[in-house]
């Protein structure tokens, strides 16, 4: 059974433990085994710094230990995926594992995030600014080329992970 680490911001949510269980149940369904960030037990001595330092560590080994990574790439707290997240999508990315990602919005980075147009030289802006690259892509470059990037949901991510699996199997 592949081992899938289960990357996301979804570990800061209210029910994260229970949220935790349902993906992994998803994961069971399609054939997969979930790991979760929040399997890892912290000691209870541990505070601050050392605290982050253990599960940085904790998380980067379930990392190691997964078969794929997939990945919740959702805009948190403001434009963007959460970037603990987009770290482990690299961390997995270096390690030659593949990367699944869902997200729910399917518009590109220029429909979402654009508010202007300049011309000096031509170019897509933000509220600041700043350029949004224009590739036609609904994540940054970054993330988009190195995961396999599923508009939806964890199951819907997940059933396609599962499909091309069976596929990679058969052919």
């Amino acid at each position: 059974m592949k081992k899938i680490y289960l990357a996301g911001f979804d570990v800061f949510r209210a029910d994260s433990l229970a949220h935790g269980a349902w993906l992994k149940q998803q994961c069971r369904q399609h054939g997969f085994e979930g790991s979760y960030p929040l399997d890892n037990q912290a000691p209870a001595d541990l505070s601050g710094r050392a605290l982050a330092q253990w599960i940085y560590e904790a998380n980067v080994v379930l990392i190691r230990q997964a078969d794929a990574v997939m990945a919740n790439l959702n805009a948190f707290r403001g434009a963007e995926p959460d970037s603990g997240t987009a770290f482990e999508v690299g961390y997995a990315t270096a390690l030659a594992k593949p990367v699944w990602a869902y997200v729910d919005e399917a518009d590109s980075l220029v429909q979402r995030l654009a508010v202007a147009q300049r011309n000096d030289p031509p170019r897509h802006v933000d509220r600041d600014g700043y350029t949004v690259e224009d590739f036609g892509l609904n994540l940054n470059l970054m993330l988009a080329c190195s995961a396999t990037v599923v508009v939806g949901d964890a199951a819907q991510c997940l059933a396609r992970m599962a499909q091309a699996l069976r596929d990679t199997e058969g052919a």
